[in-house]
C-alpha cells in the first residue's frame, strides 16, 4: 500500500486524473475528512470537497503502483 497527498485543482484535472485511475488493474482510494470514495469514479470524485488537499491510497506496492505514482506526478501535493 501506497499513500500520498493530491490536488485537483479544476474539472480537467479530475477528468484526466480519472481516467488515470481507470487504467489501473489495482484499487485507488481518495480520503477527504472522513470520507473515502473510489479513486475511479469520477461522480466519487466530485462528491469530495476539491478546495482541500486529497489523501491518496494505492492498494498495490508492485512496479504498476510505481509507474502509475510517475503518471499523476503532476496531482501529487507538496
Amino acid at each position: 500500500m501506497k499513500e500520498c497527498k493530491i490536488k485537483l485543482n479544476s474539472i480537467d484535472d479530475v477528468k484526466e486524473f480519472s481516467g488515470l485511475t481507470n487504467s489501473c488493474k489495482f484499487d485507488i482510494d481518495l480520503l477527504s475528512g472522513r470520507y473515502a470514495v473510489d479513486a475511479k469514479s469520477i461522480m466519487g470524485i466530485f462528491s469530495l470537497d476539491l478546495t482541500k488537499t486529497l489523501g491518496l491510497v494505492i492498494h498495490a506496492d508492485n512496479e504498476e503502483s510505481q509507474d502509475f505514482l510517475d503518471d499523476i506526478k503532476k496531482f501529487i501535493a507538496d
